[in-house]
Formats: C-alpha cells, structure tokens, sequence
C-alpha cells in the first residue's frame, strides 16, 4: 500500500526522518509499503505541498542551503501555514514535529486534530499534545479509525509506552524514576571533570543538544513535560509540568560537585513520579547518587527509566552513549518511523 506523509516541522528530527525513509525504502517495500511525502511546513523555509509527491530530496537540499522550498508547490490556492498543508496534502500520515509548547501544547494540538479529523494517522516527538490532549485525541482517533502515536515523546527512539502499555498487560505502575534529559546529564558529567557550568553548556549548544536558550533544559522543564507524559499515559492520571514543579541545576555548583566525588557520590537530575492510593506525586529535580544506584553509571548523553509494578519490580531501559555518537534526531527520527511502521501494519 502507497501512504502519502505530510512533515509538519521540517528540522533536525523531520529531515531526518525523511533521510531514513529514503534509507528504509526498500525494506518497507519488502512489507509491501510504498510512500511519498505530499506536504512540508518549515519554521523559517516556507510551504510545499503536491497531492502527487514532492522531491523531498530536493527539498533537504534546499532546506540545508537555507532556501525556500515554497517553489515545490503545485497546489492551485496559496499554502501558508502548517494547517493549510495538512489540509491540502492529501496525506494518510501526518508527522507532527513542531516546536514544544510546555504550557498549553499549541497550535500541536491543532495540527493533529486536524489531522485526524481529516482521516490521518497522527505521529508526534511533540510531548505538548500528548500532556494537553492525550484523552481527547486518543478518543478522536478511535472514532475515526486511526492511530494517534508519540513513542518518540520521551528518551527518543527506546519504546517504552509501547514495551509497557503491550508487554504488561493489567499490571499497575506504582513508581517512575530517571534521567530523561540528555543534556543536563552532559553538563553534570563535564562538570564532574573539571569544568565550569558556562563552558559545559557551550559545549552542548555546539554539538547541537542544547538550544541557544537553554532554559528549557537547565531549567529542569524538558525533563517535567516527560514525566507528565508518563504519568498521563501509563499512569491513566492527567498531570502538567507546571504541577510537576520542577527544579533544575543551575543552583549546583562546581564546589557541591567536588566535595560529592570526594564522596563516592554524583549529582543527577533525577525524574520521578509515584502513585499511591491513586494520588500521583512527581518531581524533578538534582539528587546526590551513589554507586548502588542505576543513575549513579549514566554519564554524559546516557538516558533511563525504571518502572515499578505491583507483579514486576524495577523493569529498567536505558539508552547508552557509544563512542562518537551524543544522541539526538536520529534516534528520535527512528521512534517516529516505527510508529508508522506499525500503525502501517
């Protein structure tokens, strides 16, 4: 079967999704899988949209070149937002990799309803919807008989709602606990070897894990709306990041940092969440680990999860550093690809 993409979002992970696509194309044609991308929206690059399938290597290509890809449109009406290319595209899947949105989940919300409204699959990396509107979309894409699907919302491409929501059938998850962040655990860890916080975030920005504006990260806020979204999902219990309250490391100093080493112990923005007779308490926030923790061993862009049932106890996934690889839209790209792959299937 042909399935027609729509990109909405055409950054790091969304290029890279497209290029694995490229990559996977004849492995999926082996599952009997063809596709074509129908519609792009950018930040900054402009719209594209052609019902009968962009040149999407031409449109990496000027994309990267910091051109316009609005000249690969052949609709007949003006395309200049991201709802007129869902709209317009035709497309069975609609990939939603707009910027985060940590408050109300927007306009993400907007561009899956529409979506699915209109009969699409809707696959994000995007935690805002998934927090803001995890209930209401779940049920829409029911009732349209479509797949609302975001593996990729949280530690990129490991499957962790899908391993816990198929493989744990009734069981109850009473206890998370983390580090779901990649670049606070980079500068903890650099900072653990002697360098200042200032340096260690420049370093994070110049290897592209870390945004010009750090906040988000530093802050402690990228780690809150994956604990919401855990929480929300496996939990069955609607939380905020803004009720998860979190706290980040810019209070940690190089002195706290030294004086832990000197005692076997490691600071890490630690994410966790607990449900007790139904009441979930969450936080993130520093905490000082020892070696007999599992967060103790994850340095620098090493991310993990621990789940807590009432028939399995401490079930772990964790994404390790490998020599030369820091992690990052590759991996992400890859959980939205098998996202498609199995809502393909």
């Amino acid at each position: 079967m042909e399935y027609k993409l729509a990109l909405i979002g055409f950054g790091n992970v969304a290029r890279s999704l497209a290029k694995l696509f490229l990559r996977k194309e004849e492995a999926l044609k082996a599952q009997g899988i063809t596709f074509s991308f129908t519609g792009i929206s950018t930040g900054r690059h402009g719209f594209a949209v052609n019902p009968a399938g962009l040149d999407i290597r031409k449109a990496l290509e000027l994309v990267e070149s910091g051109q316009s890809i609005n000249s690969l449109t052949t609709y007949h009406s003006p395309i200049t937002n991201s709802l007129d290319v869902i709209n317009h595209s035709a497309a069975d899947v609609m990939f939603e990799n707009s910027p985060v949105n940590t408050q109300t989940g927007q306009p993400a919300l907007d561009h899956i309803r529409a979506a699915l409204n209109l009969g699409m699959h809707a696959i994000t990396a995007n935690k805002g919807p998934v927090v803001h509107g995890y209930r209401e979309l779940t049920a829409l894409a029911k009732s349209k008989g479509r797949q609302f699907k975001f593996e990729s919302t949280v530690m990129g491409g490991a499957p962790i709602f899908s391993v816990f929501r198929q493989t744990f059938p009734l069981a109850e998850l009473s206890s998370i606990m983390g580090i779901f962040n990649a670049t606070t655990n980079i500068i903890l860890s650099r900072m653990e070897e002697g360098e200042s916080y200032e340096d260690a975030v420049k370093y994070c920005q110049s290897i592209g894990v870390a945004e010009t504006d750090p906040t988000n990260d530093v802050d402690g806020w990228d780690a809150a709306i994956k604990v919401a979204a855990l929480v929300t999902v496996l939990m069955d219990t609607p939380i905020t990041p803004q009720q998860v309250n979190p706290t980040g490391i810019r209070g940690v100093t190089s002195e706290m940092i030294a004086q832990a080493k000197a005692e076997g112990k490691r600071y890490k923005l630690v994410c966790a969440a607990e449900k007790v007779d139904g009441k979930v308490t969450a936080s993130v926030a520093p905490q000082l680990v020892d070696a007999s923790s599992p967060l103790y061993g994850m340095m620098n862009s090493s991310t993990g999860i621990t789940l807590r049932t009432d028939v399995i106890l401490d079930y772990s996934i964790t994404l390790s550093e490998k020599p030369g690889m820091k992690g990052g839209p590759v991996e992400t790209a890859y959980g939205l690809f098998a996202d498609f792959v199995t809502a393909a299937q």
